[in-house]
């Protein structure tokens, strides 16, 4: 409806039209990856893996850094699902870390302590066998993978991947 004379010689400015979206895009700028820093906490649950592949999928689209996104969601989610096998109902930390042109991806869980060292090799021989798929990417990709004990006061595995640009 266009302005009537008496609105036009208010010397109260009109307010400007509302925006059409009030909430920005999902990915408002390409960012530069450099800057990719990510941490979550999921829960002890395999079906937390789903929620590990979208999240770092989602984060590396936003930062332009999309050559990443099948091997990075893929490794996340094998990290995930085997470490909630390990460590059921426990808490598990996802990290997720752009720096010198490499990805670095790592899962921590809190799994107890071995009775035994027998125990303890064991336990690690299991993980190891069942990140056979995580390997085989990793290995294509040109990366590393690697499982060590959480430092104190932690305690439980962390278990590292690094992906080269």
């Amino acid at each position: 409806m266009p302005p009537s004379p008496r609105a036009a010689l208010c010397p109260v400015p009109e307010e400007p039209s509302p925006d059409p979206r009030p909430y920005p895009a999902p990915y408002p700028k390409r960012r530069s990856g450099n800057r990719l820093a990510l941490s979550l906490t999921l829960p002890g649950d395999p079906r937390s893996a789903a929620i590990a592949r979208a999240v770092v999928t989602a984060a590396l689209h936003a930062h332009g850094l999309a050559s990443f996104t099948w091997p990075a969601a893929h490794i996340a989610s094998e990290l995930v699902a085997v470490n909630a096998t390990f460590t059921p109902q426990k808490d598990l930390y996802l990290s997720l870390r752009h720096r010198d042109d490499a990805l670095r991806l790592l899962v921590w869980d809190q799994h107890p302590e071995h009775a035994g060292p027998g125990a303890a090799e064991l336990c690690a021989q299991r993980r190891r066998r069942a990140l056979w798929l995580l390997t085989a990417v990793v290995d294509d990709w040109g990366g590393e993978w690697g499982v060590c004990d959480a430092l104190p006061p932690q305690r439980g595995f962390k278990s590292v991947v690094v992906l080269p640009r």
